[in-house]
């Protein structure tokens, strides 16, 4: 049944794909309506009107994409006996994909990438992950940030049309703990808090110089954005002051909201981001999951110009985009950017590797494979797990392109290669989130590496994330 399901209520085959491309087409023609890479400016329904419209379709929307992860995953609460994030919530633990009826991971492992595509064993959790709402898309706060926020604040983050997806015992904790580079004496200096304009600075006034400190204020102030603003093709009931950095980058880690990325068109190719954390970004060159943005200073201003609209500029302009000075807000919001560390990793040397008076010998055979067998360091070197290149996986070997939930899974194209380092405090993986555990990661790139890994290998090769 697994496996009629994938074929069936899950994706369209490609063949009815290319149907309805033609179809759309000859509507298009028809009508006199064409894609276009820009979004409507003006709305000709009145906003009580929309919302009423969006709010009666958000249970069918919510149901779809809902079995459409039930059919992907086991959901199930299941901890690790013993290993935790850094301020102590469990880490999820298993395989959650659910395989195709009748495959075993060793014998889909064992096929090549065109036998699989043809038999279409290629896992439904591997492919491509839909936002709650393809079509729609936009930015979706997990229900603890939204409550946090609104208790602290006032602001509200709820959209009428849709919720956020994923459980929350798979997602970071919250709230996230802060490391400094520049103080590393001090280790979690967020005393426990969710960082807001409420609180940030009697936390760290003393500890940042005045230029972070007026940096970190702009990363936690809302700005307008397509969502959350004051007209009346926002998805807040009530006109909002905006969205703010650190409302998805909560404490300049992440929460796991998610959005569309805004530099794909059209809709249906656009890629769900999962959000990044912050930490780490003084040793990276690379900024957005495919832009190649060279500084964080440009992918910061660019995030308020243009992002935060679906990459619309024009959008943008009716909104109430800001435009941040270069020489001072962004330098100083990049500034304190910099200063956020990496979660501590006491079974690692200097070099970035285990030492081996600390290490399990199962942790020290996952190193072993990591930098072996496996392959992993080639694009994730120590001491910080990534080689700050874009490498392009070409998953698309494995199956047929198809339309999931208004998401049409096809190439996926290169993607840079974000930093291992405290990976365990950052699920869900994959740039779209797709894969839910460290366990699903290495299964995810035994099939597609071509790995050859044993059950024993795996369980290794995890252990040896955990400790990174």
């Amino acid at each position: 049944m697994r496996g009629s399901m994938s074929k069936c209520s899950v994706s369209l085959p490609i063949m009815l794909v290319a149907v309805l491309t033609v179809f759309h087409g000859a509507f298009a023609e028809e009508t006199g309506k064409k894609v276009s890479s820009y979004s409507p400016v003006v709305i000709t329904q009145d906003f009580s009107t929309i919302m009423t419209r969006m709010k009666d379709a958000k249970p069918e929307i919510m149901k779809r994409h809902t079995d459409l992860l039930n059919a992907r995953y086991d959901l199930t609460n299941r901890p690790a006996q013993g290993v935790t994030m850094s301020r102590g919530k469990p880490v999820q633990e298993g395989v959650r994909v659910k395989l195709p009826a009748g495959m075993t991971w060793d014998k889909l492992a064992s096929m090549n990438p065109e036998e699989i595509r043809e038999k279409d064993l290629f896992p439904a959790g591997f492919l491509p992950l839909p936002h709650p709402n393809h079509p729609e898309g936009g930015m979706v706060f997990p229900k603890f940030v939204i409550d946090e926020i609104k208790k602290q604040e006032g602001r509200d983050l709820t959209r009428f049309d849709l919720d956020f997806d994923l459980p929350d015992h798979f997602l970071p904790e919250f709230p996230a703990p802060i490391y400094l580079t520049t103080r590393p004496d001090l280790g979690d200096v967020s005393q426990g808090k969710v960082l807001t304009l409420q609180n940030y600075f009697e936390i760290f006034n003393g500890i940042l110089n005045p230029k972070q400190l007026e940096g970190l204020r702009l990363l936690l102030t809302p700005f307008p954005q397509q969502q959350f603003n004051q007209t009346d093709d926002r998805r807040s009931e009530r006109p909002s002051s905006g969205v703010a950095c650190f409302d998805c980058h909560s404490n300049g880690h992440t929460d796991a909201a998610t959005h569309l990325v805004g530099d794909i068109r059209p809709q249906e190719f656009r890629h769900r981001i999962d959000t990044p954390p912050l930490r780490g970004v003084n040793i990276q060159r690379l900024f957005g999951s495919q832009r190649a943005l060279k500084s964080v200073e440009d992918f910061t201003e660019f995030e308020q110009r243009a992002a935060y609209f679906d990459g619309d500029p024009v959008i943008a302009t009716k909104k109430g985009v800001n435009i941040l000075e270069r020489g001072s807000q962004v330098h100083f919001m990049a500034e304190f950017q910099a200063l956020l560390d990496f979660p501590p990793a006491p079974k690692l040397g200097i070099d970035g590797k285990l030492d081996p008076k600390k290490a399990s010998e199962s942790e020290m055979r996952g190193q072993n494979l990591f930098f072996g067998k496996a392959g992993c360091g080639s694009c994730h070197p120590a001491p910080y797990y990534t080689d700050n290149l874009m490498h392009n996986m070409k998953t698309e070997r494995f199956y047929k392109p198809r339309m999931i939930n208004g998401r049409m899974a096809a190439a996926d194209g290169p993607i840079k290669t974000f930093p291992l380092r405290g990976i365990k405090d950052s699920p869900p993986y994959l740039h779209d989130g797709r894969l839910l555990t460290l366990e699903d990661t290495v299964e995810f790139f035994n099939i597609v590496g071509g790995l050859k890994l044993n059950e024993q290998e795996k369980k290794d090769l995890t252990a040896f994330m955990r400790q990174l």
